[in-house]
């Protein structure tokens, strides 16, 4: 029964981050559980489930990292300017 739900749980933490194309943090505030979690799950576990989805999944897990110095980048510059005001 739990390996049912962990399964299920990951496939739909794969659609989720397919369909939103969201970040692991976005999917782990959805669903309530830890990144690690979310991470653990779509990138070791959906490739046993559903191959496919897990191209699809690291995909857009690459271009995330890829990106996320830009977002930091921006989050810290939006801090600083609210500080200036």
């Amino acid at each position: 029964m739990v390996r049912g739900y962990i399964e299920e749980r990951t496939i739909q933490l794969a659609k989720f981050i397919s369909a939103r194309r969201c970040t692991v943090r976005d999917a782990a505030r959805e669903f309530g559980i830890s990144k690690s979690t979310v991470h653990k799950d779509v990138t070791e576990k959906l490739y046993r489930i559903d191959p496919e989805l897990f191209e699809e999944v690291r995909k857009i897990l690459d271009i995330n990292k890829a990106e996320r110095h830009l977002r930091g980048g921006e989050a810290t510059r939006v801090k600083y300017q609210a500080k200036r005001e």
